[in-house]
Parts: C-alpha cells; sequence; structure tokens
C-alpha cells in the first residue's frame, strides 16, 4: 500500500488517525482543528484503516484465558472451568484470585436451599475465605471428611465446614471425629455410628461440592503428613498413587487404590463423590500438574479452577501422557 500513497497524503492520514485514536479527539474537533468538514475527516479514518495506517485488534487477556477454559472442558469432559491470571510476581499455589474465581463459579451454582459438601486443605480454605456473604438459612454446608484436628491455617474440614455455613447464613453438619484412626476395626465402627453415617450419606447427596486435589509425595498436604509413615509411602509407591481427592489416593489414570491409610480414613466413599451434580475442585501449582490430571481423567470433577500456568501445564502432560 505505501507504493499507492505520496507522502504528504500518507502524512495527513497519520495525523488524523493519530489525533482520533491517540489523542481521543471526536471527528468534528479534529475537522475544526484541520480545517476540513467532518465527513471529510471520516473519510480520511476510513481510508487509513484501508491502506494499513491503522489496524484494529480486538484482544483481551480474558479472551486467553477463556481459550484454555474451553481446552481443559474439552479435553477433560468437563461441564465448566475457570483459570485465572498468574500474579506478578508468580506466587504457586491457590493465590486470592483463584481462590476467588473458585468461589464465584460455587455461588453461581448454589441457591438458598441448596446442600453444599466441603472437603478439607488450604485452597478449600482459601475458597471460603473469598465467598461472598448471602442470607441462605436452609442452605446447609455438610463436611465429607473427618477432622485433623489442625488450626484452621491448615483449612480443618470442621472451621472449613463452619467458616463456609457463617459466610452464606446457613447450618451446618460437621464430622467431629478424627479424619484418621490408628485402628482399622475403630473407624469401621465409628463410620457405623448414626450421627457420622447420616452426616457422609447427606454429603453424598449434596447439590455441589468443593474440594481441594492434593498430590503424593513431598507435597504432601500437611493434614496428611502425619499419617504418611514411611511404610504408607512405601505402599503409595508401589501402588502408583500420585494423587489424593477427599481423602483418597488416586494413580496416574484416576482410579482409587485402597491403601492401609484409606482404609483408616474416614471420610466419603470416592464412587460418590462422583454422584454429586457438580463438584469444584481447586488447586494451582507446578507440584499439582499430576495430581490435577489424575482427578480430572478419574472423573471426580465437575469443574476445574486453577492459575494459567497451571492449566497450560496439565493440557501439556495431558497431550504427552
Amino acid at each position: 500500500m505505501c507504493a499507492t500513497l505520496d507522502r504528504e497524503h500518507a502524512r495527513l492520514l497519520l495525523d488524523i488517525a493519530h489525533l482520533y485514536w491517540d489523542k481521543d479527539l471526536s471527528q468534528d474537533e479534529i475537522a475544526e482543528r484541520l480545517g476540513y468538514s467532518r465527513s471529510t475527516v471520516s473519510r480520511k479514518l476510513t481510508e487509513a484503516r484501508r491502506v494499513g495506517i491503522v489496524q484494529v485488534t480486538v484482544a483481551h487477556p480474558i479472551e486467553r484465558l477463556m481459550a484454555l477454559e474451553e481446552e481443559l472442558t474439552s479435553a477433560f469432559g468437563l461441564k465448566q472451568a475457570r483459570v485465572t491470571e498468574v500474579s506478578r510476581p508468580f506466587v504457586p499455589g491457590v493465590t486470592p484470585d483463584v481462590a476467588r474465581a473458585a468461589a464465584e463459579l460455587l455461588v453461581e451454582h448454589c441457591g438458598p436451599r441448596s446442600v453444599i459438601a466441603v472437603s478439607n486443605g488450604r485452597a478449600v480454605a482459601a475458597v471460603v475465605h473469598q465467598m461472598p456473604e448471602r442470607t441462605w438459612p436452609t442452605s446447609t454446608v455438610v463436611a465429607m471428611i473427618g477432622s485433623a484436628g489442625e488450626s484452621y491455617d491448615l483449612g480443618d474440614g470442621g472451621d472449613v465446614c463452619r467458616n463456609l455455613a457463617m459466610r452464606l447464613g446457613g447450618r451446618y453438619r460437621s464430622l467431629t471425629v478424627p479424619l484418621v484412626f490408628d485402628s482399622l476395626n475403630l473407624a469401621r465402627a465409628v463410620r457405623q455410628e448414626d450421627q457420622v453415617a447420616t452426616t457422609l450419606e447427606l454429603a453424598a447427596r449434596s447439590d455441589v461440592a468443593l474440594t481441594g486435589i492434593g498430590a503424593v509425595g513431598e507435597s504432601t498436604s500437611p493434614l496428611l503428613r502425619k499419617w504418611m509413615t514411611p511404610q504408607v509411602v512405601r505402599e503409595c509407591r508401589r501402588r502408583g498413587a500420585v494423587a489424593h481427592v477427599c481423602g483418597h489416593h488416586l494413580d496416574a489414570e484416576g482410579q482409587h487404590v485402597p491403601t492401609a491409610l484409606c482404609e483408616r480414613t474416614l471420610c466419603m466413599e470416592p464412587e460418590r463423590l462422583k454422584e454429586i451434580p457438580f463438584v469444584v475442585g481447586v488447586a494451582a501449582g507446578e507440584e499439582k500438574v499430576t495430581a490435577i490430571r489424575a482427578a480430572l481423567r478419574g472423573g471426580y470433577l465437575s469443574a476445574l479452577v486453577t492459575d494459567e500456568v497451571t492449566a497450560r501445564a496439565v493440557l501439556e502432560s495431558a497431550t504427552q501422557a
């Protein structure tokens, strides 16, 4: 196009384009300043686009994130996905932006009468912290995992359950029993108690669930770490466990890996998690990529909330596997 424009005409088009696009002057203001009619300025702006002096690009970072969301839903059969930008400087793990996105997604699928099942962990606690306040007195938050007996900073199930109910202005049912028992017989006996059995059944019949996704190894959740004895670690490695969701270990293909620890853990059965209509999984960080992929392959999640770096790594690892 340059060969068809003389320098003076090109300069005129550039001047008008700069005034309109860079200086944000109206066409009337440009016409008055340059001594042209408004219609002439309009024609010159159209010509500037036609000859390539002005090139309009429609773009926004959210478009890139939405494309990743579509890739995740397509690759893993999810109902929805939410991907956030990474923080600057990059901070691994569940950032406030990721937690806020998960909270917003959770609210979209809840209502005044919803039953919401929750797991435990820092990621889940971070989401609860970002939940908007509601006045839903007939809503019920129910724990689907026992109590680790740790502080709120570690996202213990009872604290998560209670705090979410406070945010929603509703009721809650927590499991005021240990997460892991020393004895298999004791774990089985407690599981059969009416209050415990009823709570777990209510969790399994919930409308929505929120869970974190744990990795197996050095990054194992602090809530489980104290029970990951050398014997349990060897068993997990032997059976190929790479993730844990709602108290249960999974292998790389998302298959449940029963272990001695699993049998002593008081939580909802993994297959019941798949029966819940909408399960939101939230996790982020390089160390969680394999675990996230396993949870997705196992079909335990309806939706994933993560950051852009993790989303790309999960998709890349899925194509390489």
